[in-house]
């Protein structure tokens, strides 16, 4: 059973205790670059920092802790055991350590629409459900709509931690309020989190949805105040994050005064580009003094190496030249990029040829799950699609391996969040936001037969395929029950065992 909400805040605000996890590690931390370390033992100290890591360690009978003490003090630290946690799966093939996912694109206040709207394109979406529902939390004096901004914000966190998102950038509403609501949240459930509070001034298709300039220079400087305040010492868990919605609900104003404060804060920004052929027109005929959808925002010093540009299916040459000139990152948004039917983004071309950050996000609730894993799932499916319409793939195949998926869920997210430094992989220095990953946990989808499972105690030149195999059983037929335990900074927040 999952922990309780009163059980998660305790698990979130509580010290970190040093532990020692013991098995196999599996993390890209680079692109293309799968790495499968077994047998490894790794130590988390107080901080929530791993600073120990010995690969193909084989105990025969030793004491494990024994070892690490010898070892760690070799390398002129003091251990103290006494008080230490200690987390075996080394004898279970089944069982491994995977990095926590960061989900680069999120719409918090959206998730009651999940699955909602099908066959609906991008522009008549946002009109017919977006902007109603995200209105819903516009009125912070309302108890019953603080009531049920607080139940949305807490189910889709918790959803979050539960399918191994560690860290995730999110959008809720053009309400300072509620988004500080949000941000409480995150830290009492102990997740990772860059907050935006949308920006909008210009909204003619759902006038009561947006603000005027005044209301969110004064709803900015309110947020980025309270993070300053509210962040645990030493542990920046949250962090506001500039966030226009997209171009056509932005006044070049508003534009202008967000690009200045993204600069003057050093804050990161996202928002969104080219998912859909009419927004793209909308852009063309609502600022045609620029040469295309990205240079709007590069107009305004809104493309730099802290921008998120959510979706990013139909740039073309110039404009993908643009953000990789910029660092921008792209967030490979395919659950709702097939959902909304706006595209399929070529990303091993962005990837390999035009040398572009691309990350994941699962774009509740345009994308129907909050789940990585499924977005991680139908991002190879997408990638096949294009392979499929590709006549000549002598010179480039679109297909996306296992490797470069998860690595753009792990690693290329945290790079699109200025976090690479610190999360997205396994190496010393980094930050223990990781999840355990059981293929065999109670009620599995997946089904494992002796002849899947790998001797991880006689490796061999197949056990490495083996267990390769295994990654795409989880990959295609796992879902959250498989993620049995979620760490974030250290702090153990999800534990279904």
């Amino acid at each position: 059973m999952s922990e309780s909400n009163g059980e998660l805040e305790m698990a979130a605000m509580k010290p970190i205790t040093y532990t020692l996890y013991y098995g196999t590690f599996i993390h890209t931390p680079r692109l293309g670059e799968l790495k499968i370390c077994l047998k490894t033992l790794v130590g988390v100290n107080e901080q929530g920092a791993i600073d120990f890591i010995h690969e193909n360690y084989i105990h025969d009978g030793q004491s494990v802790v024994e070892f690490f003490k010898l070892e760690y003090e070799k390398q002129g630290n003091q251990a103290d055991t006494s008080n230490m946690h200690y987390v075996d799966i080394s004898e279970d093939a089944t069982k491994f350590f995977c990095p926590g996912f960061v989900d680069t694109h999120i719409h918090a206040s959206q998730y009651p629409n999940v699955g909602i709207g099908l066959g609906c394109p991008l522009l008549d979406w946002l009109k017919d459900y977006t902007y109603r529902l995200e209105n819903g939390f516009t009125n912070p004096k309302d108890d019953e709509c603080m009531k049920f901004a607080n139940d949305v914000y807490k189910k889709i966190i918790k959803k979050t931690l539960e399918t191994g998102t560690t860290c995730a950038s999110y959008f809720t509403t053009i309400d300072p309020h509620t988004t500080i609501l949000f941000a409480d949240l995150l830290l009492k459930l102990g997740q990772r989190g860059f907050v935006g509070k949308v920006c909008m001034d210009s909204n003619d298709v759902f006038e009561s949805y947006q603000e005027d300039h005044e209301e969110c220079v004064n709803s900015m400087k309110l947020i980025i105040s309270y993070y300053e305040k509210n962040n645990p010492k030493g542990e920046d868990l949250i962090k506001p994050i500039v966030t226009p919605r997209f171009a056509p609900v932005c006044s070049l104003g508003l534009m202008e005064y967000l690009g200045s404060l993204a600069a003057e804060k050093e804050l990161p920004i996202q928002t969104h580009i080219s998912e859909n052929h009419n927004e793209i027109e909308l852009v063309a005929k609502l600022f045609p003094e620029f040469d295309n959808y990205a240079s709007v925002y590069d107009n305004f010093k809104l493309l730099n190496s802290s921008t998120i540009l959510a979706h990013g299916i139909h740039l073309d040459e110039k404009e993908r030249k643009l953000i990789k000139s910029r660092n921008c990152s792209i967030s490979h948004c395919p659950t709702s990029n097939t959902f909304i039917a706006s595209g399929e983004a070529p990303v091993k071309k962005y990837l390999y040829e035009d040398k572009i950050n691309v990350s994941i996000g699962s774009d509740v609730s345009g994308g129907y799950s909050p789940s990585i894993l499924e977005v991680i799932k139908q991002s190879i499916l997408v990638s096949h699609h294009l392979s499929i319409k590709t006549k000549d793939q002598s010179s480039f195949d679109p297909k996306l391996s296992v490797a470069d998926v998860i690595y753009m869920a792990t690693q290329a997210g945290a790079k699109a969040v200025g976090l690479d430094n610190v999360i997205g992989s396994f190496e010393i220095g980094k930050r223990w936001d990781a999840q355990l990953i059981n293929l065999n946990s109670a009620n599995s989808n997946i089904d494992i037969f002796p002849c899947n499972i790998p001797d991880v105690n006689n490796i061999d030149k197949d056990t490495e395929t083996t267990i390769l195999n295994l990654l795409g059983k989880w990959i295609f037929c796992g879902d959250d029950r498989n993620c049995v335990m979620v760490w974030c900074n250290g702090r153990l927040v999800i534990n279904k065992q």
